[in-house]
């Protein structure tokens, strides 16, 4: 076969851009512009790992992905009803019209049914009955988050619901409002169990069903599970699809004349050598290359631009793909609140025993948190459907060890008809731990024959074992005939892993960790010794992949567990110990000060051990009063997993609550000190009140961090009333700019900001300007220079700033010429400006008018109390009201030298028809009843918009006050509230 032809130095890469396909009975196919290949067109089956063979693993310290709920069906062909609608261009008796119509009804087959939890066995359920909707939201990037999953998804939900635009699964090919850009390629990522493969069976079902993305002709699923079992292989993109699809080898696919979908699935288990920096180019789907190579060149775009891809993968693998060849990247966050009690109510059918469930979950936030998992959901209702019944007794699982324990019997207990008896439960058990633990050190989830072999499991009966082996560990059967194994979910893996390792101790004295037998205390391996190397691997685990699996070996051992083990038949020793060195041990690992994820899992390891009495001990300083006491690392430690438990709390931090003290104290713990210790909290928060603490510049440097911290679930962030200075603004700033940053509302007010540090904020909104909404600068010496330094941000059109308070800072006419132009930017998005107290003068009104008139601005509250405005500058204000259209719904006038004159100038305005002011504030403006009978006038004329009026502090006499209380008082007119007294 002819070498692959690759990209010459100054050749140029074809345009990636979406193009909009149009289907057509027939289509010349332009030539390709690359020397075309040979195409190897053999039917060989795919070659299988051997043993001893070396796997181009891309990163083996990362986890791959179980298969998620998916149902194994042969193809069958046997095509529906014709519809004309889904093929337009061909004729009822075409051949691609039939072929197209095969291939929907087999997807239809296999994708309408569900097995949670089990591969081929059981009684299917359909999709559509079950299925609840998952929360999917627009992610910022498709970066790399080698984070434990479990705590990923304590850290999601810990964000409110509404933070993240949802994005609906058939809906991820279109773009958002406001979004311009064709969207070609999607990259969904999310933690293993979450659904991203189930919304791919959704996608495909609603397609298949003839209900969504019908402009769609052809949509190819391919796991990548399966694709690495042709890693070998040297065929064309044509011959990869008709093997895959046998019913379409009898055409020709190209996405000039059809509108593809392509799906990968499972990018984390993905074995093949993915180099996007290779020079290899292939234009034409004969063209014959490596598999790795046919996908990168489809994925770029260099075959079949038009196609569509929709990539899924966990978050550890997401950066596989380089950022640049995605448009979009999605984020599948489970369940929501309300979305897992939907699931209960739908999977349960007594309503009753499904409330009492659902009860009981949310009384442990540690199991209600898991249940953001759609598999730890069905895992619950597994154990719970059965142990709430009123026939059940005994302890209900209150714990992650417990709940997997009581799972793990409950599949033992399974009878089928088949004959299993060659192997019994416990010996398969170990043998599952041994493979479970084996493959979690390695950081693999998704195994081969060689694999099991390793462990004693005879692959040739694994489909006859127990339940154990249908609802706990399965086979998948892929369209390649290839035989993949895997867990149904990572914590299954983990949970049996510590099983094994709990076992290998109790049966037969074994540190599993050396794989060798320590004769200590008597000749016999402590069990203190096992549990402390386990949380020293635990600790020093880069991205935790072992944190879970702690907690479970740590659970196994308490006394309420080891009872539920003995149902197991799995112990034969005597397994009474003393957890209290291991206790012990993990406080002082606590008060090393670990990083916040570290010993936040080391709290649950403690929940686990039944050991509350460091979180005990911290939750009386939750009240308040920090200032004036001494904690011990261990215990600010305990302090923050207590916060953050807490769901009340992580809704609004208040610093000033918890500190308790006067800024001018000089006390143990500074607020900066507090700040820092607590710094999690603040991560997780979603709004932080630290004002008037005395927060400085190390206070700020931690608030940067907190911004950059991904995810961030800051929205709302008070620091009025610290003496930050420009240097604190600046350090701040560095966190606004980080795109991870998403905060919305910001108060800066009394900070002691200058320019300087409007220069900071300024370039902040240039660099990250699409979430800030609100910022309050008011009190700070900013100037005209200053506002001048902002405006320049403002007028950014990705700004999306809609609240600004600069009361009291200083500016002039001048500054007023720079928020005009700001306010003419196309588009403005400011819709409330607060200019009181500021010197602007009538010709700084002026100015400013001239940029309310503007179409652009979308202005509709002002305030400009005190701020030395006459006549003259009523007339101008009066000239915006009657710009077409006026946006411009409340207007503060109070506090101005206005007098009779300039209420007449003003009410010229509010007689046009264009004004739609509703609120207008002229107190304390030097008012007579001659200023009354204008604004009676105007109001006469156009009667249907103003509701209030403020008028007290005025000279008003009894007949101007009668001629407004007539208007407020007759039906005909808008006029609900004067305020003249």
């Amino acid at each position: 076969m002819d070498p692959p032809v690759k990209f010459k130095n100054g050749d140029k890469r074809p345009d990636l851009s979406f193009k909009t396909s149009s289907v057509q009975q027939k289509s010349s196919k332009p030539e390709s512009s690359c020397v075309s290949m040979k195409s190897d067109h053999s039917m060989d089956p795919p070659e299988k790992f051997k043993s001893g063979d070396k796997r181009p693993d891309l990163r083996s310290n990362l986890p791959s992905r179980p298969v998620k709920n998916k149902t194994v069906f042969m193809p069958v062909i046997q095509p529906q009803d014709f519809n004309e609608s889904m093929y337009p261009g061909f004729s009822h008796d075409s051949k691609p019209a039939e072929v197209l119509n095969t291939l929907r009804s087999n997807l239809r087959r296999k994708f309408e049914c569900l097995y949670e939890g089990i591969s081929k066995q059981g009684n299917p359920t359909l999709l559509n009955e079950i299925y609840t909707e998952l929360y999917i939201t627009e992610s910022g990037s498709g970066e790399i988050n080698n984070e434990h999953e479990v705590r990923q998804i304590e850290t999601q939900s810990r964000g409110a619901e509404t933070e993240d635009t949802p994005i609906k699964c058939s809906d991820i090919f279109t773009p958002l409002p406001g979004q311009d850009k064709p969207i070609r390629t999607v990259l969904t990522k999310g933690v293993a169990g979450i659904g991203k493969t189930v919304s791919v069976q959704k996608l495909i079902l609603d397609w298949a069903e003839g209900k969504e993305n019908q402009d769609v002709q052809l949509i190819f699923p391919l796991a990548f599970r399966e694709l690495n079992l042709m890693k070998d292989k040297t065929l064309s993109l044509s011959d990869l699809l008709h093997r895959f699809f046998p019913e379409t080898r009898e055409m020709a696919i190209s996405s000039d004349e059809y509108k593809v979908l392509f799906i990968f699935d499972g990018l984390d288990e993905c074995r093949l050598s993915l180099d996007f920096q290779s020079d290899v180019r292939l234009c034409d789907v004969t063209e014959s290359a490596s598999v790795d190579e046919l996908l990168t060149n489809l994925i770029v775009g260099n075959l079949l631009p038009s196609s569509l891809i929709w990539i899924t993968s966990r978050p550890a693998a997401a950066d596989l793909v380089p950022s640049k060849c995605v448009h979009r990247v999605t984020e599948v966050r489970g369940f929501s609140d309300t979305q897992k009690q939907e699931y209960f109510r739908k999977r349960i059918s007594d309503q009753s025993l499904a409330d009492r469930i659902i009860s009981h979950l949310e009384s442990s936030r540690s199991l209600f948190i898991m249940c953001h998992i759609p598999v730890f959901c069905w895992i619950s209702a597994t154990v719970l459907e059965e142990m709430c019944s009123e026939a059940e007794r005994g302890e209900i699982p209150k714990t992650l060890t417990q709940m997997y324990t009581h799972f793990l019997i409950i599949q033992t207990n399974i009878k089928h008809e088949k004959d299993y008896k060659k192997v019994k439960d416990e010996d398969m058990i170990v043998k599952l731990g041994e493979l479970a633990y084996r493959q979690l050190v390695k950081g693999h989830l998704i195994f081969y024959e060689e694999d099991l072999s390793e462990c004693g499991i005879d692959v040739t009966e694994a489909s006859v074992y127990s339940g154990l082996c249908t609802q706990i560990f399965r086979e998948e059967l892929g369209l390649c005939q290839g035989r993949v194994f895997c867990f149904v979910h990572l914590s299954i893996q983990e949970h049996l892993a510590a099983l094994y390792v709990h076992l290998s101790f109790i049966n037969s004295n074994i540190n599993v960790f050396d794989q060798i037998t320590k004769p200590t205390n008597g000749g016999k391996v402590s069990l203190s010794d096992l549990h402390q190397r386990a949380v020293d691997e635990a600790l020093h685990s880069r991205n935790g992949h072992l944190d879970l699996f702690l907690r479970f070996l740590l659970g196994l051992s308490v006394e309420s567990n080891q009872s539920l083990l003995q149902e197991l038949k799995t112990q034969t020793a005597n397994s009474s110990h003393s957890n209290e060195e291991t206790v012990d041990y993990i406080k002082k690992k606590i008060s090393e000060n670990p990083a916040p994820d570290k010993y936040i899992n080391l709290f649950h390891c403690l929940n686990e051990l039944g050991d509350l009495s460091l979180v005990s001990e911290a939750k009386p300083h939750t009240t308040g009063g920090l200032r004036d006491v001494k904690l011990s690392s261990s215990l600010w430690s305990a302090l923050v997993f207590v916060l953050l438990s807490s769901e009340e709390t992580l809704h609004e931090f208040n610093l000033y609550n918890l500190i308790g003290a006067r800024n001018d104290r000089v006390t143990q713990n500074s607020a900066d000190k507090v700040l820092q210790k607590l710094l999690p909290v603040v991560t997780a928060t979603r709004s932080a009140r630290l004002r008037d603490c005395g927060v400085t510049d190390e206070g700020c440097a931690a608030l940067a961090s907190a911004l950059r911290s991904n995810p961030s679930h800051l929205r709302e962030l008070s620091l009025s009333g610290n003496k930050l200075g420009d240097s604190g603004v600046k350090l701040f700033s560095a966190g606004l700019e980080n795109p991870h940053c998403k905060l919305e509302i910001l108060w800066l007010r009394r900070c002691g900001v200058t320019d300087e540090g409007c220069a900071a904020l300024a370039s902040a909104l240039r660099l990250n300007p699409s979430h800030l909404r609100e910022l309050n600068l008011s009190g700070n010496k900013l100037g005209d220079s200053g506002v001048k330094l902002f405006s320049a941000g403002l007028e950014n059109p990705y700004c999306k700033l809609e609240i600004l308070w600069l009361y009291n800072c200083g500016v002039t006419d001048e500054g007023c010429a720079a928020l005009a132009s700001a306010l003419r930017s196309n588009p403005s998005h400011l819709r409330k400006l607060n200019l009181s107290g500021n010197k602007l003068g009538d010709s700084g009104v002026k100015l400013f008018s001239a940029g309310l008139e503007n179409p652009h601005s979308k202005l509709e509250k002002l305030w400009l109390r005190r701020c030395g405005v006459t006549g003259e500058g009523c007339a101008a204000l009066a000239s915006a009201l009657r710009s077409n259209p006026s946006h411009l719904r409340k207007l503060y006038l109070s506090g101005n030298k206005l007098g009779d004159s300039g209420v007449k100038l003003f009410s010229a305005g509010l007689v046009n028809p264009h004004c739609k002011l509703e609120f207008l504030g002229l107190s304390r403006c030097g008012v007579t009843d001659e200023g009354c009978v204008a604004l009676a006038s105007a109001l006469r004329s156009n009667p249907s918009h103003l509701r209030t009026m403020h008028l007290f502090g005025n000279k008003l006499g009894d007949s101007g006050v009668k001629l407004l209380k007539d208007l407020r008082d007759d039906p005909h007119y808008k006029l609900e509230t004067l305020w003249y007294r």
